[in-house]
């Protein structure tokens, strides 16, 4: 088969479906917060889980920025895009994990996100692991240019998330969270603040 110059709107084709992905993903969350401002008093907030909410929101915004790396590839196949089409159906679980169609088995969010923290945590690691793999299909110089930082935040992000998914410790959750949003904003204004 031969190989010829890409044409610009294969990259298009691809980020428009990755796009609609992402779009369900986000919908999800900000309609499982505005809940909360619609019916202040039928469902308790619980901040942790509130928090994870802005988590993905950050993160959802931040891979829909990052995908332009994507014109990078020089070829794409049926293979690429299913992983990347894959890759995006993973937040939109995490989405519909965060925000169940209903709470009626649940006294709430807290109990709910706690009994629902394995599936969240296991998703959300296997997230950070399919991150390693998109930024290795856009080249070894792209992922190089991260650094030692890059791999090690994945790794560490995945460790955590499995703590996460195995205990039930409040404290643990809240500085996870905590210091999970502070991170991941350090991290995208350090690394992909300006696309070039």
């Amino acid at each position: 088969m031969e190989h010829t110059t890409p044409d610009p709107a294969i990259f298009s084709h691809v980020r428009v479906v990755i796009g609609m992905v992402v779009s369900l993903s986000l919908a999800r969350v900000l309609t499982g917060v505005a809940l909360f401002i619609q019916h202040p008093g039928k469902m308790k907030v619980y901040p942790v889980h509130l928090a994870w909410a802005g988590f993905l929101l950050i993160f959802l915004l931040h891979f829909w920025w990052w995908e332009f790396r994507l014109q990078a590839l020089t070829t794409i196949g049926f293979g690429v895009y299913l992983f990347l089409i894959s890759y995006c159906c993973l937040f939109f679980m995490l989405a519909v994990l965060l925000f169940p169609t209903t709470l009626d088995d649940y006294t709430g969010y807290e109990d709910y996100f706690y009994s629902r923290r394995k599936w969240f945590f296991g998703v959300l690691a296997l997230v950070f692991a399919v991150d390693l793999l998109d930024t290795a299909l856009k080249g070894e110089a792209y992922f190089g240019s991260f650094g030692y930082e890059y791999p090690i935040r994945n790794i560490t992000f995945i460790a955590l998330c499995l703590i996460a998914a195995g205990t039930r410790n409040r404290t643990f959750h809240t500085t996870f969270v905590s210091l999970g949003i502070i991170y991941q904003l350090s991290w995208i204004f350090r690394a992909f603040d300006v696309l070039e």
